[in-house]
């Protein structure tokens, strides 16, 4: 696997993580750095997809 498809597979995965994560139970202080984790991985994200769309998130025509 090339370095830039692992290192997009392993943010999207702690994106999900981050995403499962039952925030209500835990304290202000650790929601906060889970909102603003989860926020700057969408941004990395964002800024490393190809600007021709065909990034792991693309749509396919399965």
């Amino acid at each position: 696997m090339n370095q830039q498809v692992e290192q997009g597979y392993r943010m999207h995965r702690v994106l999900s993580n981050l995403s499962r994560l039952d925030v209500e139970r835990l304290d202000d202080a650790d929601r906060e750095r889970v909102e603003t984790a989860r926020d700057l991985l969408e941004e990395v994200s964002l800024l490393t997809q190809p600007e021709d769309g065909s990034g792991p998130d693309a749509p396919t025509d399965d």
